[in-house]
């Protein structure tokens, strides 16, 4: 968290959620938000009233706010008011905002052969490919480790995914045959997919880059990111016939 002074209020936040093992990324939004709160309400948060929270919602649709954002604000103030305070009465007011849904990109099976050739290097071509024929988050192929390829029983070891939690993933034989060609070539020590720096994995930001470079040197005009590769791996899988729940739990989207 930061280095600055803490006080025992936000010390608190932090410690509760640190109990419950919330990882950086989510502790920074929570205090980054109810941060945000106290500066609306021009006074410490735990002074707030349930007219004080229903006014805060109010002032963040009126400034045009993000249905995710309005949402993640009304995540960390609840967890606030709730856990940290022991408040939960407070927080009823407050309701998340319906997020448009838009269908998602989808590339056809030749616009992913396309996209993959293109990749421009072996390692982006493995690492994309993982992300399809494995139907991966983009974090989660970057956190790959040698040690994570199975090959006996045909799987990747997925640790630490979404919700924090450990699971396995198919790999076909085509793509360990890839892995093993990319590693053949780079012999990667501990990350599979090392960053510009070997002591490091490779980032989103450094995958994004492939993909946008794959696709404009394969002649795509669809909008792609890494994140199309999963949503093309379920759709392919669905226009195969596989059943939807299978498909849900291959992508661990069954919760």
């Amino acid at each position: 968290m930061s280095k600055k002074p803490v006080s025992p209020l936000r010390q608190r936040l932090i410690d509760d959620m640190t109990a419950r093992r919330f990882g950086e990324d989510t502790k920074r939004d929570y205090v980054r938000n109810v941060r945000k709160f106290a500066a609306f309400l021009g006074q410490s948060p735990d002074t707030a009233t349930s007219e004080d929270l229903r006014r805060f919602q109010l002032h963040m649709a009126q400034q045009q706010v993000s249905p995710s954002t309005i949402n993640a604000a009304i995540a960390a103030l609840r967890f606030f008011f709730t856990v940290t305070l022991e408040k939960p009465d407070l927080v009823r007011p407050l309701r998340t905002v319906t997020k448009p849904r838009k269908a998602p990109i989808v590339l056809s099976q030749e616009e992913v052969a396309r996209l993959l050739q293109a990749a421009p290097s072996l390692k982006y071509k493995a690492a994309l490919s993982v992300a399809y024929g494995a139907g991966l988050r983009v974090s989660e192929v970057g956190n790959l480790k040698v040690s994570d390829i199975d090959s006996g029983r045909m799987m990747l070891r997925v640790e630490q995914g979404k919700g924090q939690r450990d699971r396995d993933v198919m790999l076909s034989p085509q793509l360990l045959q890839l892995l093993r060609e990319w590693w053949k070539a780079a012999r990667p020590q501990v990350w599979l997919f090392p960053g510009q720096n070997p002591i490091n994995p490779l980032t989103e930001r450094q995958l994004n880059r492939a993909v946008t470079a794959a696709k404009d040197l394969a002649g795509i005009s669809k909008r792609v990111s890494p994140h199309t590769l999963r949503h093309s791996f379920a759709t392919h899988l669905l226009e195969q016939g596989v059943d939807i729940r299978v498909i849900q739990v291959l992508l661990e989207m069954a919760t």
